[in-house]
């Protein structure tokens, strides 16, 4: 147990030491800021009343979270083929710990990185706009009417989830591909050309359409009445997204493990 939790302690080390992390870290904040400082220095309404500090934390939070997933999907591309391009892998696997343990190492650590973000720009963010605009508890957001603070912890919720299924995609790139960069524009160009897939899909009435991974990314639709891809024939629902992104989610980790526990490494 402690040569794996040092195994992660590694893979952390390789991330946090890298300069352009806290640079990822210092643009999340400074958007958030950003934003917060745009709508209180022009305030909208006929009286210039300050808006309710969840308007701009809601602008944060959809630009924070896109961020943060490209952050993530930077660093799932890279955290495996990365070490074949570099050669760095095979100082990994002469050591005395098995392939499984190692990426599963890696993916634990890419799991760490995601929630820290995700974590850190949401206490920030609130606390920000809190400061900025006061506190309102009032609010309510969403079809079911929630309290505004309920409403945006499962809104970050099913981002998360999303934003899992989305690395883990990236993380079976990097296996698949030994060059860093190619695993990269790979990943990313999948993240954005999945979302342009998905409105192309959603003008279509076939019945496998919903079955498309793309189509039940988008979570925290449904905390606003439905999936906004989905035409309101295929009869999606939150349940029915979940369980086609848990089918998916088992089968990027298994094609992952696989390729890399049988991977020639020798050149």
């Amino acid at each position: 147990m402690f040569n794996f939790i040092q195994l992660i302690r590694n893979e952390n080390m390789k991330i946090y030491r890298r300069p352009r992390t806290w640079v990822m870290l210092f643009i999340l904040i400074a958007i958030s800021l950003a934003v917060s400082i745009m709508a209180y220095a022009f305030p909208d309404g006929a009286n210039g009343e300050l808006p309710s500090m969840w308007l701009p934390f809601q602008i944060s939070t959809m630009l924070g979270i896109n961020i943060v997933t490209i952050f993530a999907v930077v660093i799932a591309a890279e955290t495996v083929a990365g070490e074949f391009s570099s050669g760095t892998i095979k100082l990994l696997l002469i050591r005395p710990w098995s392939r499984s343990k190692i990426l599963l190492s890696k993916y634990l650590t890419l799991l760490l990185f995601a929630v820290l973000f995700m974590a850190l720009f949401l206490v920030w963010n609130f606390a920000v706009n809190w400061l900025f605009f006061g506190a309102d508890t009032a609010a309510v957001r969403g079809i079911d009417q929630l309290p505004a603070l309920n409403f945006f912890l499962q809104y970050y919720g099913y981002e998360f989830i999303s934003l899992v299924m989305v690395v883990t995609l990236s993380f079976l790139v990097s296996t698949v591909f030994r060059s860093g960069s190619f695993a990269i524009g790979l990943s990313i160009f999948l993240l954005f050309g999945g979302q342009l897939l998905t409105g192309i899909l959603s003008l279509m009435n076939y019945p496998w359409v919903k079955y498309v991974i793309f189509m039940n990314l988008r979570l925290s639709d449904y905390l606003n009445g439905g999936n906004m891809f989905a035409r309101a024939e295929q009869e999606m629902t939150l349940g029915f997204s979940l369980s086609v992104l848990a089918v998916y989610y088992v089968i990027f980790i298994a094609i992952t493990w696989y390729i890399f526990k049988k991977r020639d490494v020798a050149t």
